[in-house]
């Protein structure tokens, strides 16, 4: 499974906020936990920006959620980000265009509340 940016957030901060289904899918979930590493972006965008919150700096609070529910990164390839910037414009958010193309390319559900996420052709969902 591959985590948005907000159920990395909440799966940190504030576990309620996930959907009932999301909570059981991460806590049955049999294999590796994904996120990608546009996450580590977004999160340090909205930060700068004052939307977001942290009790540590970006990269350290990144760093220590990777750690603490060992969750593995994936790095943007070219092959991710070539498949972000030509997917049909479902989406005009680069962050979560990115994460569909990531989910794409390694065959992964996404773990999101976003609905337009799910426009997406050849893209599972789970919440």
């Amino acid at each position: 499974m591959l985590l948005d940016t907000c159920a990395v957030l909440w799966l940190a901060a504030d576990k309620s906020k996930l959907s009932e289904g999301a909570r059981r899918a991460l806590h049955e979930a049999r294999g590796p936990l994904y996120v990608s590493a546009v996450s580590a972006f977004e999160i340090a965008a909205r930060y700068r920006m004052r939307s977001l919150q942290l009790p540590l700096a970006p990269d350290d609070w990144y760093r220590e959620a990777l750690e603490f529910f060992a969750l593995q990164e994936i790095p943007i390839s070219g092959p991710i980000a070539a498949r972000a910037a030509l997917l049909p414009p479902h989406h005009d958010d680069l962050c979560d265009r990115t994460i569909v193309a990531t989910a794409i390319e390694r065959g992964l559900p996404i773990v999101t509340p976003d609905a337009s996420i799910a426009a997406y052709q050849g893209v599972s969902i789970i919440w």
